[in-house]
């Protein structure tokens, strides 16, 4: 196995979703499902307020990508082929084998569904099956009781809170809940979102 990782922008496909590299074409889908003010309740930006603002943001990110910090996706429902959300590796640790699932949002609708559950499993398999991740981290505002709920029930053990890590836009000084998984429990978060992906 190689010693460094190398995350790329790649395609993931699963039953109800496949993730494909973030492009400006997914521009007016994206725009379309971020206009709901829920979703943006704890992050650190704000809420995209006009297309021209959403293309900022890709390009932005495309950016990142192309400086090999992120690699990010959207996240396209298979029921109507519409990119839904966005998700990234970001934080990523060459070297140390690791990297974190972050940057994520999707539109309410898919909240809670299957959709979502099949999102981190891609990730998650990608990163410790073919990447060859040791960890995989996951983190986020110490408030945001529905992201840990959805975050523990994957599996990830909490490792702690990072107080005043960030600040978001609101300029409110956020702690951060820190999660990880590492390779040695993969086998036991696969089958256990395997037996959530057949029920």
């Amino acid at each position: 196995m190689a010693n460094n990782i190398d995350p790329r922008p790649i395609r993931l496909e699963a039953k109800y979703v496949y993730l494909e590299p973030l492009a400006l074409a997914h521009a007016d889908d994206l725009f379309a499902a971020a206009q709901h003010d829920e979703i943006w309740e704890f992050f650190l930006a704000p809420r995209p307020a006009t297309h021209e603002q959403m293309r900022a943001w890709i390009e932005k990110s495309l950016a990142q990508v192309q400086a090999g910090t992120h690699v990010w996706f959207a996240i396209i429902r298979r029921a109507d082929n519409r990119a839904v959300g966005v998700t990234s590796y970001m934080d990523i640790r060459r070297a140390d084998r690791g990297l974190e699932i972050g940057g994520t949002w999707l539109t309410p609708e898919a909240w809670r569904t299957a959709l979502n559950t099949e999102c981190k499993y891609l990730l998650l398999r990608h990163a410790f099956e073919t990447l060859g991740c040791i960890r995989v981290q996951l983190k986020t505002d110490e408030r945001n009781t529905g992201a840990r709920r959805a975050i523990e029930r994957l599996g990830a053990t909490q490792e702690g809170t990072l107080r005043k890590y960030q600040i978001r836009h609101t300029g409110y000084q956020r702690n951060t809940v820190m999660y990880s998984i590492i390779d040695a429990e993969w086998q036991a978060v696969k089958e256990r979102l395997e037996g959530f992906l057949k029920g």
